[in-house]
């Protein structure tokens, strides 16, 4: 049986987007569930897009995610190298085998005589087809004409009757006519191939199984499996994933929250939220489930649940789902996540790592990206000089907030040890003794201590926050309120 060995080939120019992260995690899932390869190459033969930078952090972006790769950039293997801008003499290898066998041929019509032919159709309101004018140029001419310098493209013969068909693992067979294609480029006048022809060659000597990709490179496939056959070599299976459409089944943008892999993670969101939430834009995982780490997807993954229908995506659920994620988190984990800001921030010391996790224990069951936390701590580790305005009108400007509050710092005061349920039973007691409702007390305590009204529970707060800390800020929401 052949090895199943599937790539996720993308161009590095620009960063890795949502739809390209589930194209990889759809190979690296269909290849570690049928115990094959999972291989990364970069597309680069645009030379004057592609750039390092957006390379690097395509890999960054791949690791992050946990798409670890077999064979690519930095894991060398046997069908190297795994760039297509240092794979050009390949490339000429094969080129030279259509020239031979009068699969493909010279094309010198200039730019202009291209656009010409361009003008005439649309004027005719045809589509444009190359009209095979070097077609039949003997291959001594051709080589004349390249000595003497003249500059020419390399275009693939291609019949123009009967039909193509794609043999598509997730949307059947489908249909192409050969009278909509055109003896069409496979390489430029530089010498470097079309994507088209450069694709072929390279899952051919990469020896690629299946190509699991867009939808939108369906188009493509005809073309390429007409150089497939020129070259007599046998095409992979292919199976082509559904679009990902924003909320209003319109292309995906920025504006509706799509984003870099790199951004979401800088926005707060975890790679387990980020895959399990990619992993259901377009697959079924049955039963109902929701929520699935990498290995358990692995184990469920079949291209028979993949969907034909564009996927929808919503901010909402990715959110919600990284909410779950946060929740389910061990605290010191969200730590090494956060380290380096909170130390930026000066919140994170030598002498207070207890403290800090303490407090991210209270916190990251609440939130719903990592970026929140720091809106959510802070009155963990700063203090305040004003209180949110409702609150401060409900809880502190009326009644007798004073009394409440002094009664208060005078039972905190005798509290040993301090812990949360010990605070619950002595304000409890305080509310009872004074014929109130605890929440009377609980709600001038909260806007004291932390200046809001919305908080994790409070005990608990006070238990982290220490007496001494508790005993001061009850003591300066008391002065603010007699002002």
């Amino acid at each position: 049986m052949q090895e199943v060995r599937v790539r996720f080939a993308p161009s590095p120019t620009g960063t890795l987007h949502i739809g390209g992260a589930r194209t990889a995690l759809f190979n690296y899932l269909f290849a570690r569930s049928m115990a094959g390869k999972f291989i990364l190459r970069l597309e680069d033969t645009d030379l004057s897009r592609s750039s390092e930078d957006s390379a690097l952090g395509i890999l960054e972006g791949l690791s992050w995610l946990g798409l670890d790769w077999d064979e690519g950039p930095g894991k060398d293997g046997s069908y190297g190298p795994y760039r297509q801008s240092e794979r050009l003499s390949i490339y000429k290898e094969y080129l030279q085998r259509l020239l031979d066998s009068n699969k493909a041929y010279y094309c010198f019509c200039s730019p202009e005589e291209i656009q010409q032919q361009r003008e005439q159709a649309r004027l005719k309101k045809l589509d444009y087809k190359y009209s095979g004018k070097c077609q039949d140029l003997s291959s001594e001419e051709a080589a004349q004409r390249l000595q003497q310098g003249e500059k020419a493209v390399i275009r693939l013969r291609v019949p123009t009757e009967g039909t193509t068909t794609v043999k598509d693992l997730i949307r059947g067979n489908v249909r192409f006519n050969n009278s909509l294609l055109d003896d069409f480029i496979i390489a430029k006048s530089d010498g470097w191939p079309t994507y088209n022809f450069a694709v072929v060659v390279d899952d051919h000597t990469m020896k690629i199984s299946h190509v699991i990709r867009a939808e939108e490179h369906l188009s493509n496939t005809p073309k390429q499996l007409h150089i497939y056959e020129a070259l007599n070599i046998t095409p992979p299976e292919f199976a082509h994933v559904s679009m990902i459409l924003a909320p209003d089944r319109s292309k995906l943008s920025k504006r509706h929250g799509a984003t870099s892999v790199q951004e979401f993670r800088t926005q707060g969101f975890l790679p387990e939220a980020l895959l399990n939430y990619l992993a259901l834009l377009g697959w079924s995982m049955g039963e109902d489930l929701d929520f699935l780490i990498l290995g358990e997807m692995v184990q469920k993954f079949q291209l028979d649940n993949v969907s034909r229908s564009p996927a929808i995506y919503d901010t909402d659920k990715l959110a919600w789902m990284n909410g779950h994620y946060l929740g389910i988190t061990e605290p010191e984990k969200i730590l090494s996540l956060i380290e380096d800001e909170a130390k930026q921030r000066g919140w994170l010391k030598n002498d207070n790592k207890e403290y800090f996790i303490d407090v991210i224990k209270l916190i990251h069951k609440r939130i719903k990206m990592l970026s929140e936390f720091w809106e959510h701590a802070e009155y963990f580790f700063a203090d305040f000089s004003s209180y949110d305005e409702k609150g401060k009108q409900k809880y502190f400007l009326k009644g007798n907030s004073v009394e409440i509050l002094t009664e208060v710092w005078e039972s905190l005061e005798k509290i040993e040890p301090f812990n949360s349920e010990a605070i619950e039973a002595s304000i409890r007691k305080k509310a009872e003794k004074m014929n109130l409702k605890a929440a009377e007390l609980i709600h001038p305590i909260r806007l004291a201590l932390t200046g809001r009204t919305k908080t994790p529970g409070l005990f608990e707060i006070m238990e982290v926050l220490g007496k001494n800390k508790c005993l001061q800020r009850i003591k300066t929401a008391i002065d603010y309120i007699k002002i």
